[in-house]
């Protein structure tokens, strides 16, 4: 249990993402200038994307732990626990060094106007702890975007994009051809860059911007064909690109160091097994896509009891539409987000569609959505990364360390 007096440190951390999401990067310029951060010498690998950017950053982590690397790795959000953000290959950050970071930053930022965002400071305490530790290198995953995206304060050694698709519309534009600029927005002159085979659409922008930058550009074409811990299709080609960034980066790791990384990577609520369920945060179009298509691949003529949930501000009704094929019925359900939609609207979008007709139960918790599933059905948990952390909290026992977020 966090001591009360690391948690009221936390809690405050929490109370800053009332200040919302503001794109832009003097704030954190700024903040970081002061702090002196990052380390001198350390080097970065930066991580952009619609899907498949966490994944990626997981592979190209677990790569490195294999060859003995301490790397540090930053991302978001986290699933139970808000140590997950901010980890290396040993250990995550402990809930009195959170406070601790927390408590300078408090003290910096007192009378700031604008007040750094829940991300800026978030970003902060992470490269002050992966300075402290002293690792030579970082992971680190954007947050939204990437062209305003806080983490495009550092200029890393390269420069990664993953897959790009449709979601956070109303603020990365509503084409492919805008947010691929978001996106390739992390491009820094003369960096090298990795990114996929893709809509011809994004793959176009970001191969002007790399031409324009000067930066260096490969294009993974194959997909990985060895074994990964990660379950899917699409699983093989974030491997691919983990594998060409670190040789991008500089690494001479061995193939039996890769084979072992990929093997051995941990990233949890991407088709993951608990119990008798599958849990997936896959919550836009592309994603569910996907995850229908690993479905059917490794429960072939099976369907599923499907646990839903979704944020507001999604194209809730895309995502139902890609799931509907493996569904054999919904139970739609809240969770602890402020931005969770409601069952009631969720219902709606569902009713509207006007899919061949499946039982559709609703709950307000999650607790009682799994409560209400069939004790011998194959089941489904989708639609939330902030539902799949909860789920997953409830299925491993761990509720008490569960911590809701917004961002």
């Amino acid at each position: 249990m966090t001591h009360p007096t690391a948690q009221k440190e936390i809690d405050w951390l929490y109370s800053t993402q009332f200040y919302g999401i503001k794109l832009g990067l003097d704030n954190v310029q700024q903040l970081l200038s002061e702090l002196k951060l990052p380390a001198a010498g350390q080097k970065f690998i930066h991580v952009a994307g619609t899907n498949g950017k966490g994944s990626t950053c997981a592979f190209m982590h677990s790569i490195l732990k294999a060859g003995g690397i301490n790397a540090g790795l930053f991302t978001s959000p986290h699933l139970i626990h808000f140590g997950e953000r901010i980890r290396d290959a040993v250990r995550m950050i402990t809930p009195e060094e959170i406070a601790a970071g927390i408590r300078r930053l408090r003290e910096r930022v007192a009378g700031w106007d604008p007040h750094p965002t829940f991300f800026e400071l978030t970003l902060a305490l992470a490269l002050e702890w992966f300075a402290q530790r002293g690792n030579p290198w970082v992971v680190l995953e954007t947050g939204l975007g990437g062209r305003l995206d806080a983490t495009n304060a550092i200029t890393p050694a390269v420069s990664v994009i993953t897959s790009i698709g449709l979601d956070h519309m109303e603020m990365l534009g509503d084409t492919l051809a805008k947010i691929a600029a978001e996106k390739a927005g992390i491009i820094k002159p003369g960096v090298r860059v990795v990114t996929m085979t893709q809509n011809a659409e994004a793959l176009d922008v970001i191969q002007r911007t790399a031409t324009e930058r000067q930066s260096p550009l490969s294009i993974v074409e194959m997909p990985w064909d060895g074994e990964t811990g990660l379950v899917g299709p699409h699983q093989q080609w974030n491997a691919a690109m983990a594998v060409v960034a670190l040789c991008a980066a500089g690494f001479k790791l061995d193939f039996d160091v890769i084979s072992r990384g990929l093997r051995e990577v941990q990233w949890p609520a991407r088709f993951q097994k608990v119990g008798g369920c599958i849990i997936d945060g896959a919550h836009n179009i592309d994603a569910a896509r996907m995850l229908a298509q690993t479905w059917s691949e490794q429960f072939p003529r099976e369907k599923a009891e499907i646990i839903f949930g979704a944020v507001a501000g999604k194209d809730t009704a895309a995502v139902l539409s890609e799931l509907a094929p493996i569904a054999a019925c919904w139970h739609f359900t809240g969770f602890e987000s402020p931005r969770a939609l409601g069952v009631d609207a969720l219902r709606g979008i569902w009713d509207r569609l006007g899919f061949e007709a499946r039982p559709v139960m609703t709950h307000a918790r999650v607790a009682d959505a799994l409560q209400g599933v069939k004790p011998d059905a194959r089941v489904l948990i989708a639609g939330s990364l902030y539902l799949a952390g909860e789920a997953l909290a409830l299925m491993e026992n761990r509720s008490a360390a569960f911590e809701k977020s917004a961002q």
